[in-house]
């Protein structure tokens, strides 16, 4: 596919490109993530990238799909922020779904 050509889908965020290579890698991190909520440190562990053209940890938090949370006594957490959720059932053709579950890697 041609990454010149505009994504008609109407449900795609203004400016975001669904044939840039990234895009299919954000979406597998918010389903990795899933409706609940990861530890920070184990996504961060399985996420992070020190690839500048694959920055796809800092893009899913700068387009504000993600959530970090750290309740004193508890552990960081991150989740899908509204927005994280609605790009994604948009982008999986899941209209008012809720994103799979899906297992952590044993």
């Amino acid at each position: 596919m041609d990454p010149t050509i505009p994504d008609n889908n109407p449900d795609t965020p203004h400016g975001v490109n669904m044939h840039d290579p990234i895009e299919p890698l954000i979406l597998d991190l918010l389903e990795w993530i899933g409706p609940g909520a990861r530890p920070y440190s184990e996504a961060i562990e399985v996420w992070r990238t020190s690839c500048p053209r694959l920055p796809i940890w800092e893009d899913a938090f700068a387009r504000g799909y993600l959530t970090r949370t750290h309740s004193p006594g508890s552990v960081a957490e991150v989740a899908l922020s509204e927005a994280g959720a609605a790009y994604l059932r948009a982008s999986r053709g899941m209209p008012g779904a809720e994103p799979p579950t899906l297992r952590p890697l044993t």
